[in-house]
């Protein structure tokens, strides 16, 4: 699963690069005012990562294909004065092009994956300071097998027979 991640990094560092952050997602937002929580810090725009939940089944062999739901976090620092009168609404053309930006490279894309990305579900909604969060869950089929196969040792039975006259 941590390659999925690593591709998705890499991937959208090189077809994004506006974004500042590209990481995997460790409660960065979460965590932005902590100032006893030692972590790099989150500067915008960002996009966080991460592996949600995978459901397994086997699939024979000590192979399991699963159903992996990623979060998709885009960040935007949204200091801008937006309301109708300002004359900047300008930046909330800007932030809704670059989530579907995001979406576009996303939606259909297979990176370490059995099946493309395809999203869910999608929130947005703001956080401290006028951070802007817009949050997409984002659906894949991933396989794993279990390379080595492991034998149990039976244990030996001794059967001593012996004939009494």
């Amino acid at each position: 699963m941590e390659q999925t991640l690593c591709q998705l990094i890499d991937f959208l560092k090189e077809k994004m690069p506006s974004l500042s952050v590209i990481d995997e997602d460790y409660g960065q937002l979460e965590n932005i005012e902590d100032e006893d929580t030692d972590m790099y810090p989150l500067t915008f725009p960002a996009v966080l990562i991460e592996e949600a939940q995978t459901e397994w089944s086997d699939i024979g062999m000590l192979a399991q294909k699963g159903t992996c739901r990623l979060r998709i976090r885009l960040i935007i620092d949204c200091y801008d004065d937006t309301h109708a009168t300002s004359g900047t609404t300008q930046a909330v053309r800007e932030r809704n092009e670059m989530r579907h930006q995001l979406h576009q490279l996303l939606q259909g894309t297979c990176l370490g994956t059995d099946a493309p990305l395809i999203r869910k579900s999608s929130k947005f909604f703001t956080w401290k300071h006028g951070i802007k969060v817009y949050e997409m869950m984002y659906e894949c089929t991933v396989s794993e097998l279990v390379k080595e196969t492991r034998t149990v040792q039976k244990p030996s039975l001794r059967v001593k027979m012996g004939v009494k006259v």
